[in-house]
């Protein structure tokens, strides 16, 4: 035992002198190596240069076509010190190329105009070696294609233009020397949507490329429509529903096609996919009216999308970020209220004839009344009434109506044009929405028939909406007030934005794009207005 005790003691002093010299040995190589250090390479950063202020003015009277944007371009440079901004070391830095590549594209955002001084600007991206003032041309030729992309794609036509149109929504008001700064630090940021644009242009730029997919394989053919049709039902059999099976292959109402010449249930469901995406009520009969609509060529289509993005331009996108709000679209007569980013009522309504069109505004529901009085417009009480007093001396009191303050009105009651509820938001276009004891109007599928006023198919749902967060009132005292047949008003504790439109294509949710007709006749002045620019 002792002997191995030792042997195992001698054995660990090896093991430690081992260990000893190779430390040792490890000292004298790093002192007989020296190792260099590492050398330092010192990058010079790029900074920018700068021009001669008094070279901008004389570049917009040489170029009067973008005249236009000079002050937004001098007040851009003043504002950078009259630096150049779209060139780094190695030329014409990244955005300016991502810029000129958007630019040549600008059909992609429903646009058909041409760049101003197209061959000019693409000469600069083919010359490489612009110094002086031909590299000043250059720069200010690419703030101006910028600040032309802006208006065209992001601003739409000037207020004035739209105003005469009809369109007294609020334009947005942005400029885009910000965005711009942004743009040049990070350019990946142009392929991102647009802050200050409205989430549904994007939604109508990808169906615009999807129509012009189907242009190129050559659209749809024209359904034979006989001059005598019935509407066909389901369990018919026709020759016509081979084109017509073919005809919603094409725009994805029919997943595949059968080659059935009978109206069955897969036929059925495409039918009334396409009824509700093209304002019709989604019922199981197809009448000449439909496959007259089935019959608009991908081209009206298409100018109908790009009309509609045009719309999406002059809409800020903080329309959206309301609690609560009401939007009302003309053309396809419907109220959609939020609340809270989610979609909480649906409801049909009749908008003004062609007559008397309801314009295109917003304000702020401030007030509900029930069972309301209606005070005649001026107008109405000298084109139709006081002529039916002339031919009958009865009109009045078979009317319930009464003379009140040297005006017309009629009082509460089944036969109230205003119905039971009305709901109020200031304008001075005069025009609220309300009850109507007419509801068999909301069964029709073009419901343009009232004085301007929007008729509510849901107004007791509505009104239970507004008032839900309100403790002074319940739906017991709601449906009270409705049906005690006295007017009462009351003003709301929280006020709702109200904005009504005019769009007659819409994508949905579900990415599904909705026609609608044009039943004021607006698309084809837009059309013709953007075509010529």
């Amino acid at each position: 035992m002792k002997s191995i005790l030792i042997r195992l003691g001698l054995l660990f002093c090896c093991f430690l002198l081992l260990a000893l010299s190779c430390q040792s040995k490890s000292k004298n190589y790093k002192s007989a190596v020296s190792i260099p250090e590492p050398v330092k390479v010192v990058v010079k950063e790029y900074v920018p240069e700068t021009f001669d202020s008094t070279l901008v003015a004389p570049f917009f009277i040489k170029y009067p076509k973008l005249k236009h944007l000079k002050p937004e371009v001098s007040a851009l440079y003043r504002r950078h010190q009259y630096r150049h901004l779209w060139y780094d070391s190695k030329g014409l830095n990244e955005f300016a190329n991502l810029l000129y590549d958007k630019a040549n594209n600008l059909d992609q955002e429903g646009l058909q105009i041409k760049v101003p001084y197209q061959e000019k600007l693409s000469a600069l991206f083919q010359d490489s070696d612009t110094t002086g003032k031909s590299k000043v041309e250059a720069e200010l030729f690419l703030s101006s294609l910028y600040f032309f992309y802006a208006d065209k794609v992001y601003k739409g036509l000037d207020v004035k233009t739209t105003k005469e149109m009809g369109w007294y929504l609020p334009r947005k008001k942005q400029s885009y020397t910000n965005r711009l700064d942004s743009l040049l630090q990070n350019p990946s940021l142009f392929n991102q949507p647009e802050k200050d644009v409205l989430g549904q242009y994007y939604l109508l730029k990808e169906a615009l490329k999807e129509y012009r997919i189907i242009e190129k394989k050559g659209g749809w053919s024209d359904i034979e429509i006989p001059k005598k049709m019935k509407s066909l039902k389901p369990g018919d059999t026709s020759t016509l529903i081979l084109q017509i099976r073919k005809r919603l292959l094409i725009t994805g109402e029919l997943q595949k096609d059968s080659e059935k010449n009978e109206f069955d249930k897969d036929l059925l469901a495409g039918v009334i996919k396409y009824k509700n995406k093209n304002g019709f009520t989604p019922d199981s009969l197809l009448s000449s009216t439909h496959l007259k609509n089935m019959n608009i060529p991908v081209h009206e289509r298409i100018k109908t999308i790009m009309v509609n993005m045009e719309r999406c331009r002059w809409v800020s996108s903080s329309l959206t970020k309301s609690e609560q709000y009401i939007v009302v679209n003309i053309p396809s007569y419907t109220l959609t209220f939020f609340k809270d980013g989610k979609l909480v009522l649906l409801s049909k309504v009749v908008v003004g004839k062609a007559m008397n069109k309801t314009a295109v505004f917003s304000g702020v529901m401030n007030q509900i009344i029930f069972s309301p009085y209606w005070n005649v417009p001026p107008n109405i009480l000298r084109k139709e009434i006081l002529p039916a007093i002339a031919k009958n001396s009865n009109y009045l009191a078979r009317n319930q109506m009464e003379w009140y303050d040297g005006r017309v009105r009629q009082r509460p009651g089944p036969k109230n044009a205003l119905g039971k509820v009305k709901f109020v938001f200031p304008n001075s276009h005069i025009i609220y929405m309300h009850d109507t004891p007419s509801k068999s109007l909301f069964e029709q599928d073009q419901r343009a028939f009232s004085h301007g006023c929007i008729r509510v198919a849901r107004p007791r749902d509505l009104a239970i909406l507004v008032l839900k967060d309100d403790p002074n009132w319940t739906v017991e005292k709601i449906d009270a007030a409705m049906n005690r047949g006295v007017e009462k008003a009351y003003n709301l504790k929280t006020k709702i934005p109200v904005f009504i439109g005019y769009f007659t294509s819409w994508v949905d949710n579900d990415g599904e794009v909705h026609f609608y007709d044009d039943v004021y006749g607006r698309d084809d002045r837009l059309a013709s207005l953007l075509l010529s620019n």
